[in-house]
Parts: C-alpha cells; structure tokens; sequence
C-alpha cells in the first residue's frame, strides 16, 4: 500500500456506504451483493470448525453460505502490475471495488466502476493521507465472521458496513527508500499502518476472506472467479500474508536497531563476510517481543570482521563452560572456528619454559592457560583469535603484546593490561569484552542456500558428571578427569568429526573435521608428536644463531620434527643455524615417543570400531572419553582394556557444524 494509514476515524452512523449491507436477524438469509455470482461447491464445515462450536445465541442466517465467494473487494496497492487485469476480472464477475488514493485513481481511468474508502466509511482521508483505511466498516467487513449463531452481520449492518470478501494490498516499499539513503524522518513517514492492517485482518479470517498481498497470485484469483478461491488457496493466501507482514515489520526493526541502536544494542557493519567479495556483511542482536537484544560482546577496540567474530564467540563458549567445569582460569587459541588449543591453568614444569620460549616471564595463573593453549599447536596458532574465560591481566598482556594474533574475547581486563591490548597492531588488535551472564535462547537457527534450519542450541554442559560411567577397568585420576573435561569440552566446539588429545590440563592435539573418526585420532595424533618431540633433547639443543625471531625458532623446531624438508627448504632452513644440527632419527622419535603417557583423549561420538584405540595407544593414551552407543562397543571397550585404558561413556554426542 501507499504512504501509511494511521489513528482509527469513526463516521457518523447516519453516513452509510454506497454498497448492499449484510442481512441482519430476520432477514431473507439471502447476501446482498452488486450482482448474484455462480457458486462452487460449499466448503462450510472447515470454515464452521475453525470457530469452535455454534453458539446459538440468534437464530442468525448464514448471509453467505458459500466462503470464498467475492462480493466486495477492496483494493490497495503501491505495485500497480496486473491491477487493471484483475479489476477488469473483478467486476465483469459483479464484484463491488472499494479502494484508495492511487489505486482507486488507476482503476477509475482504466473505465472500471470504483468507489472510495472515503465514500464506502463516509470519513474522508486525513492527516495527508495517513489516515484512511483505519475504519470500523472496513475491519468489520474484513473481520466479520458469517455463521449460526454470531452476532457479526448483524453489528456490520448497524455501523453501516458491508462484507469485505477480498483485500488485495501490497506494501509500500520501504526497504527502497532506506536504500536510496533518506533521511531517517522521510524513512519514518513510509512505514505502512493502514495496509498490513488489512492485511493480518484478512489472514486472519481467511475462513472467508482472500487476502492477495503479491500480484503473481492476481492469475489465480481471476481463475477463480466467479465462486473466488477454494479454502485451500484462502489458507496459502493467508500463510503468503502473514509471511509478507512479518518480513516488513523485520525490516523496520533492523533498520531502527542500526540507525538508532549503539553499541551492543546497534548493528555492526563488517568489512566483509567470509572473504572480500562477499559484501554487506554485519552482525546484530536478536530482536526479541520484548524488544532488541544486545549482542554478547562489546567492541573496545579495533573492527572485527566475521570470521574473527565466529571465533570469538565459539571461544568465549569454550572458555566459559570449561572455567564452570573445572572452577579453573581457562584459554582457547581459535582458528576458523575450531581451537588450535585450549587449556586450563595448571602449574607450569620449569623444563617446559624454554621449550614455551616462556624463560623469565612473569606468569599468572590465567597467563599460563594462554599460554598453554597457544603452545598446542603453536603454529596453527599463529594469526589466532585468544578467549580469557575471566579477567586478562597485566601478565596475559605481556604475553600477548608479542604474539601475531588477531584479537581477544575476554570477561574483562584490568586497566594496564587493556591499555597495552588497545596500543597492539598500532590500535587494530580487537578487543571484545563478553557478557559473562549473557544467556542465548534455547532455539538457535543459520540460513543455508535458502533453507532456515532451526535447532536447540547443544545447551547440555560438560561436567564431572559426563564421566561417571567407566566403562572399563580401573578408575580416572583426579588429573586424568580435569584433563578428559578439557579435552571434551574443546571438541565440542570444534567442527565435525573431531577428537582431541589432552594433558596437563592442556590440549595437545586437536583433529578436526576429517570424515572418518580413525583419520580424526590420526591427525590429531601427529599433533601429539609434534608436541611432545618438542621437549626432545635434540631438539632443546638446536643451535639458532642470534638475532633469530621467536617465531621463527618456533616454525624451525617443527618443521626439523617433521623432517620432511626438500632441498631447497632445507637449505634455506639451515642458515638459521650455526651449524648443521643432527638429524632426528626415526628410532629417535620412536624411542622418545615410547615415553609418553597419562594423555586422554575425547571424541565428539562413539568409535565405530576398535581403530581409533589402536591408533591413540602409539600416543600414550591413558584414558578416553567417547559417547558410547556403536554396535561394535564391546569390541571397544575390549581394546581399551587390552592397552589398559580407562575409558568412560558420556552417552552425549556433541557434534558440532
């Protein structure tokens, strides 16, 4: 419809509309119209049940046994695309046209017979137009319900009114003039009042009303004629409706929420979406009945992009429920939605330092959880997004004032080590600080080529619980259930099928969305070695030259693990050194290797086969947490007995896409 209608006008009772009014008590039973219509079947046991019972009140006739039979229109439109068509079907089959403004314009210079709202409610337009459709005899003929036992005829008939049995409204534009830029007050004057309206009006008593909202169904309608639409179609017309109001009023609320919203409760525009060429991108909180929701998070500095904001908010969960599970400060290194590492604070060997390039620092509890969680996988950490599940300190900053990372998500900071954060990549490392007792909905849903899927969010939290039932011999240590907690709480918030491998309160080996479960404990158990060779005596001894960077040590001592260097890399690799070290045998890793135990290991899913347990016993596997329920269990739980692990059952599948 065109400019919105606003405030309901009442009329003078003596100003009665042009058009036959509906049968009061008494009457013939037989409804008035501008001329009789041939009829379809009737479909009046559907439309009788929708109200409940008869309430027998007044012996009342049906004024129109046969719902669906268009007698009056009223017409509407912004669009003006195969209005003519339609008016022409309408009246050639005797129907009554009432309409507004431009529409009634268009139709009358078409030669089609047309009568004003203004004249059909004896009110006339005001306030520019704002007000017109707002009308008692327009919402009565829309609304009135025609059956034994309902006083609605008889109530349209003393107002003045007249059955409305078809509205065909489409909205203004508005989602147009935000577009070309307008102002925010010429944006306010395009809301549309008057027109969804009628249109909610009309879905609701799609009983007996059709309500058109989009002229690709003006062919249907005409095809109809002259008995109008089945109640099958008065249904889908209805869902169409209510459909197009709700995707208009959404719009209206978006639009407010970026251009009066700030902060939490505003719209933040990204750069881009997953890559560059994918523009607008933007990300705000959820509109609620109650009204708009903050986002989780605040933005104290720099400008996140989407993916950083993926991360960030796949961390914070992390952190947060693995901080509730353990009661200990907790850190997860993201990247690409899945962690690189995660940890708790546990008390940090003095032979680990150098190996951390940690010697000399200053450590806090919550400092050693990062920095456990970045030595994972310190390479696939690299460029990373840092979750604190409390406050980061003057210790954690430092920590992170040196690394190559794209920002933090944290619960809070204190005021030195914020300042120090802000001054990082010359003020473009994000900080977000989260809403520690910020609570998501239940329901979650994403958008995929088209298709909304909706789902309840996997609010079931890990806890010392989820490893109550050993399934095995023996028993879990107190470590090897801090560990177990650490590990499953990181692979569920890492992409399907995922396992991951955890000690000393650390992840060691995260393997991440590979299809098969055996090539999950593979990768992620290549993982393992790579950090556990790292503590190598070889390795420790590695003669770097001075002047050679932390990071780049770091990417040498793993890549002379691997040893899988062709020439030219290895030439290149050799002049960080001040002579050619010693090679790193296979029986060298094999022998150290042999040395390892007391890992646990934590899979989103049951093991479908004993595999997976031959694989992790190379990786000094003690313990395992799965979900249980594959029918090869028994097969399972017969490995973890034969390398004496302990296994537990969480029955809790945690895949996560």
């Amino acid at each position: 419809m065109g400019k919105g209608c606003g405030t309901t006008s009442s009329a003078p009772a003596s100003a009665a509309p042009t058009a036959t009014a509906a049968p009061a008590a008494g009457s013939s039973g037989k409804a008035a119209a501008a001329a009789p219509n041939p009829v379809a079947a009737p479909d009046t046991p559907e439309y009788t049940k929708q109200f409940g019972k008869l309430r027998g009140k007044l012996p009342l006739p049906e004024a129109n046994p046969l719902p669906g039979r268009i007698r009056r229109a009223l017409l509407s439109v912004s669009d003006k695309a195969g209005l003519i068509d339609l008016a022409k079907a309408l009246h050639a089959s005797g129907v009554e046209l009432l309409s507004t403004g431009g529409t009634a314009k268009a139709i009358r210079t078409a030669g089609i017979p047309v009568i004003d709202v203004s004249e059909f409610t004896g009110s006339p337009e005001v306030m520019d137009g704002r007000v017109k459709t707002l009308h008692p005899r327009v919402h009565g003929g829309i609304l009135m319900r025609e059956l034994p036992g309902f006083l609605d005829a008889q109530q349209l008939q003393q107002i003045g009114g007249a059955p409305i049995d078809l509205v065909v409204v489409n909205l203004y534009p508005f989602s147009a003039t935000v577009a070309k830029g307008a102002p925010f007050d010429e944006c306010i004057e395009n809301i549309d009042i008057g027109g969804p309206t009628m249109v909610r009006a009309a879905a609701k008593n799609h009983a007996r009303v059709s309500i058109v909202v989009n002229a690709i169904d003006y062919e249907m309608v005409i095809k109809s004629l002259p008995h109008g639409p089945t109640e099958a179609q008065r249904k889908v017309l209805a869902h169409k409706a209510f459909s197009h109001t709700a995707t208009y009023d959404t719009v209206i609320a978006e639009w407010m929420q970026g251009s009066i919203g700030e902060g939490r409760m505003g719209e933040t525009i990204l750069k881009y979406g997953c890559n560059p060429q994918q523009k607008p991108a933007s990300v705000r909180g959820l509109l609620s009945p109650s009204g708009p929701l903050p986002m989780p998070f605040e933005v104290l500095s720099g400008v996140p992009g989407y993916i950083n904001l993926l991360d960030a908010l796949n961390a914070w969960q992390l952190v947060k429920e693995l901080a509730a599970a353990t009661g200990l400060p907790a850190a997860a290194s993201f990247k690409h939605v899945s962690p690189a590492g995660a940890a708790v604070y546990a008390p940090l060997p003095e032979d680990l330092l150098p190996v951390y390039e940690a010697v000399g620092k200053d450590l806090s509890k919550t400092a050693i959880a990062y920095l456990r969680s970045r030595q994972a996988d310190p390479l696939c950490s690299f460029g990373d997004f840092v979750a604190i599940s409390g406050i980061v300190d003057l210790s954690t900053a430092n920590l992170l004032k040196i690394e190559v990372s794209d920002g933090i998500i944290a619960g809070g900071f204190e005021p030195e080590a914020l300042a120090i954060l802000r001054a990082k990549k010359g003020g473009k490392y994000i900080v977000l600080q989260a809403d520690a007792d910020h609570e998501p909905p239940l329901e979650e849903s994403r958008v995929v080529y088209g298709t909304t899927f909706r789902q309840c969010r996997a609010a079931e939290p890990v806890s010392a619980k989820t490893l109550d039932k050993v399934v095995t011999e023996g028993a879990l240590t107190e470590a090897a259930k801090r560990d177990l907690l650490v590990a499953q709480i990181a692979i569920k918030y890492t992409q399907s099928n995922s396992v991951g491998y955890a000690k000393d309160g650390q992840m060691v080996g995260v393997g991440a969305g590979q299809q098969s479960r055996v090539d999950c404990v593979k990768l992620a158990g290549r993982k393992v070695e790579t950090w556990y060779l790292r503590q190598h005596p070889k390795v420790r001894a590695l003669p770097f030259k001075a002047g050679v960077k932390r990071q780049e040590r770091i990417n040498a001592r793993v890549r002379y693990i691997e040893g899988d260097m062709p020439p030219t890399e290895k030439a290149q690799w050799l002049t960080q050194f001040e002579s050619e070290p010693e090679p790193l045998t296979l029986s060298d890793k094999a022998e150290f290797m042999a040395t390892l135990t007391g890992v646990s290991l934590a899979s989103d899913a049951f093991f479908p086969f004993r595999d997976s347990l031959d694989v992790a016993s190379t990786r000094g596997v003690s313990y395992v947490v799965a979900a249980g329920g594959s029918v090869a269990d028994e097969e399972v739980i017969a490995a973890a007995n034969e390398y004496k692990m302990v296994m537990a059952f969480s029955g809790l599948r945690l895949f996560h896409h």
